[in-house]
């Protein structure tokens, strides 16, 4: 057979198994369930319909009562596992649902759960998974994105939250209507954790105030994607982002040390519980992870598909304000009296129009001017500047949006982008 022909695998799933298969590079892969039910991370695949997935796609088929699953195209890898932790995790469910139904008959508020663990053990695909769990039995849940190194709700730099009132379309993910976004700028909270503390209480007050506005809401409870961080000073920010949003449970995946700590540290009224990680989760180096990074980016501006096509058009250096947020830190001796040095992590620092400014991804904030509080305040894109005009003082920017930009004040982030179609 040759190399150009469509490789098509038929696989039969028994009860409780799960088919894992990953896209090779510069390949697609369609899948199509052709008897029996199945769900992709707790969404369900409609029988007949065939679901396409990109190179470098890692995908878990999981069947309750058996299936079978046709896979037409080159994968890298494909295999049925009789060993997952679906139970566990759709236990895990069943008890934030009971917790739900408490909390309607009793009027308080739902459950909040926060997901935490080292990198690459699933913590994103359970979240995934709790999310469509709760869409399908009607509920609405809040889904807070902490992990600013992937960027679930929006790009890498970023945090984030929406409402999941549908299970996730499983090609394109969850519907976005109006993401509530805050830029950090980094991909690590280590690069700034004093900004990075401060987002997360923001974070925690916003959802707060949309709780309390929809009873739906308040009732379907949240559930909070963290980082891989979770030493030191990055295990300090998960306690703070824990008291942050008043969790009730915090799941910990794959990792007795952790849960061990948070069991010490953790108040009696959180319930701390240990989650196995799914065989199936693959760790990816250095590279991966930016490549994965780059690829958000490049979705947020053409598209899962490549079917956006956004605007370039020029932006006069007068009408709009640039900055950073966070600058060096000066001695102690240098500061300003009354001033500590972590004032300094949140300051506005202006960046001067010039070329070293191109190709970075800015956030455009929706502060209406300085006077307002920029850092906390959320943004409503991205755009990136690809040419600088010395003469005419002017930048060539790439935007989602046609001209004009919807508002002048833009926030740099280590995020860059280049525009090579």
């Amino acid at each position: 057979m040759g190399d150009k022909e469509e490789r098509v695998e038929e696989f039969q799933l028994e009860k409780e198994a799960e088919l894992r298969f990953e896209v090779e590079a510069g390949s697609t892969v369609q899948l199509e369930l052709v008897n029996g039910k199945a769900e992709v991370f707790g969404s369900e695949l409609a029988s007949g319909r065939k679901y396409t997935f990109n190179a470098g796609s890692k995908v878990a088929v999981f069947s309750w009562h058996g299936a079978q699953i046709k896979l037409s195209g080159r994968t890298e890898v494909a295999y049925i596992s009789m060993e997952t932790p679906m139970v566990v995790y759709l236990n895990a469910h069943v008890a934030l649902e009971q917790m739900r139904q408490k909390s309607e008959k009793e009027e308080t508020r739902g459950p909040r759960i926060l997901i935490v663990g080292p990198s690459d053990v699933g913590k994103s695909t359970l979240c995934t998974l709790l999310l469509n769990y709760a869409s399908r039995m009607g509920r609405a849940p809040m889904m807070v994105d902490l992990d600013v190194g992937q960027g679930q709700v929006s790009i890498p730099g970023t945090m984030g939250a929406y409402v999941v009132e549908r299970p996730s379309d499983i090609e394109e993910g969850f519907t976005l209507s109006a993401p509530l976004v805050f830029h950090f700028g980094h991909t690590s909270p280590s690069k700034n954790l004093t900004l990075y503390n401060l987002l997360v209480s923001r974070m925690a007050d916003v959802i707060n105030m949309k709780c309390d506005s929809f009873k739906k809401v308040n009732h379907s409870g949240v559930i909070v994607n963290t980082g891989g961080w979770v030493r030191g000073s990055g295990y300090d920010s998960l306690k703070h982002a824990a008291g942050s949003f008043e969790v009730d449970v915090i799941a910990v995946m794959d990792q007795e040390r952790l849960y061990t700590e948070l069991k010490r540290d953790m108040p009696d009224f959180v319930k701390i519980i240990l989650l196995p990680k799914s065989g199936g989760v693959v760790e990816r180096n250095q590279t991966a992870r930016s490549d994965a990074r780059d690829a958000k980016v490049r979705e947020y501006f053409y598209g899962s598909k490549n079917t956006l096509f956004p605007h370039t058009f020029e932006v006069k250096v007068a009408d709009i304000k640039i900055y950073k947020i966070g600058a060096p830190n000066l001695p102690d001796s240098c500061l300003p009296l009354g001033m500590k040095p972590q004032d300094n992590k949140t300051k506005l620092v202006p960046l001067t129009p010039s070329t070293s400014l191109l190709h970075h991804v800015f956030s455009v904030s929706c502060a209406d001017s300085t006077d307002d509080n920029v850092v906390e305040t959320n943004i409503v894109g991205f755009i990136v500047f690809t040419e600088f005009n010395q003469d005419k003082q002017s930048f060539t920017v790439l935007s989602p949006s046609p001209h004009p930009l919807p508002k002048n004040i833009l926030l740099q982030t280590d995020m860059q982008f280049m525009d090579i179609q």
